[in-house]
C-alpha cells in the first residue's frame, strides 16, 4: 500500500511517499481502508523529534492519528463492527499511523459514522474533539451556568471545546486574535479577548475553570483568574503546584486517551448539528499534499482542522 513516511527525524522534507506492507490485524482489531485523515500538532512535533523520548517509535514511521474510512476486515474477537461499516477513530499511537491507504484500529477505539457526516468531517473530529471532550467532562467536570476560559479558542481543540461548553450551558470566554472574534462568537463564545491588545489576567477574575491549549506565560497567568477552588487543565505544559495550592485549584496536565464510546457521543452531536466541524483546508493524499498540510499546521494560523483526503 502507499504511505507517507519518515525514515528519520527532521523538517518537512523528511516526509516521502513509499510502498509498505498492509498492516496485519490482531484479534481485537479491524483493518480500515482510509478515506481521510487530518493533521495535528503532534504529527509535526513527532516528525521533528521533539517527542522521541516520550514516544519512542521505530522507523519507518507512518504519522497521523485521525482516521475516517471503511472496515475491510475484522479480527476474530471483534463483535460490534463488520466489513463495510463506515467508521471514525483515533487509533493507538504506533508507528503505523493514518497517512496510508490502510490502518489497523482496536475495536474499542471505533465509532460508527453517521450517514450525514462526511469522511472529511469525520477525520477532523477524533483527536481534537476527544481532547476537548475529556478536558471538559473528565477533568474540569463543567456544569451548566459555570464560567470557563478557553485559552486558544480558534485552534482545533478550542473550536470543539467552545461548542461542547455551550451545549452544557456554560458561559464561555476565549482568547484569540480579533480577526477570529466573530467566528468564535458564531460557535457560541460569549466573550473574545484579543490577546494582541488585552491581558486577560487584568480583565478577568473569579472564573470557575480554565482550559489551556497555549502553555508558557498564558498558562502561568491562568491561575490568577480562577476563583478559589477552581479547576484548570492544560494540554500544553506542566502544572505549577505552588500556584495551584495557593488557591486550592484542581490543576491537571492531560493526555488524550482514545475512546470509542466518547467518540460515538461526540459524532452524534455533530450528526444532530449541535457541534459543527470546521475545516481549514483539504489536501490530496500525496507527498506534496501532506507536506503542504504540515506547513499550514506549523504556521499556527489554520482556522479549523487540516484534512488529507484519499
Amino acid at each position: 500500500m502507499k504511505a507517507v513516511v519518515i525514515d528519520e527525524y527532521g523538517d518537512r522534507s523528511k516526509l516521502h511517499m513509499t510502498n509498505i506492507a498492509i498492516p496485519e490485524i490482531e484479534d481485537d482489531e479491524v483493518l480500515v481502508e482510509v478515506k481521510a485523515t487530518s493533521i495535528n500538532p503532534i504529527d509535526w512535533k513527532l516528525r521533528e523529534g521533539y517527542l522521541q523520548e516520550n514516544i519512542p517509535l521505530k522507523f519507518p514511521i507512518v504519522l497521523g492519528w485521525d482516521v475516517a474510512g471503511v472496515i475491510t476486515r475484522t479480527g476474530s474477537a471483534v463483535e460490534d463492527f463488520h466489513a463495510g461499516d463506515k467508521i471514525l477513530a483515533r487509533p493507538d499511537l504506533t508507528n503505523r499511523g493514518t497517512y496510508a491507504e490502510y490502518t489497523a484500529v482496536k475495536e474499542d477505539k471505533l465509532a460508527k459514522l453517521p450517514e450525514n457526516v462526511s469522511f472529511e468531517e469525520a477525520a477532523a473530529i477524533p483527536l481534537a474533539g476527544l481532547t476537548a471532550w475529556q478536558g471538559i467532562y473528565d477533568n474540569l467536570k463543567v456544569e451548566k451556568g459555570q464560567t470557563v476560559l478557553m485559552q486558544g479558542g480558534a485552534g482545533g481543540v478550542g473550536i470543539f471545546a467552545i461548542q461542547i461548553l455551550k451545549h452544557i450551558g456554560a458561559k464561555v470566554i476565549t482568547t484569540a486574535s480579533s480577526q477570529n472574534a466573530d467566528f468564535l462568537k458564531s460557535l457560541g463564545a460569549d466573550q473574545v479577548i484579543d490577546y494582541h491588545t488585552d491581558d486577560f489576567s487584568e480583565v478577568l477574575s473569579d472564573i470557575d475553570a480554565v482550559f489551556d491549549t497555549i502553555g508558557g506565560e498564558t498558562l502561568a497567568k491562568s491561575y490568577s483568574v480562577l476563583k478559589d477552588g477552581g479547576s484548570l487543565v492544560t494540554i500544553a505544559g506542566g502544572i505549577d503546584q505552588e500556584l495551584a495550592d495557593a488557591k486550592h485549584i484542581n490543576a491537571n496536565g492531560i493526555w488524550l486517551h482514545p475512546n470509542g464510546k466518547q467518540l460515538t457521543e461526540l459524532v452524534d452531536l455533530v450528526s444532530r448539528g449541535i457541534v459543527k466541524v470546521v475545516i481549514d483546508s483539504v489536501h490530496p493524499f500525496s507527498e506534496e499534499g501532506v507536506v503542504k498540510a504540515h506547513e499550514i499546521s506549523e504556521s499556527h494560523h489554520a482556522k479549523g482542522k487540516i484534512v488529507v483526503k484519499m
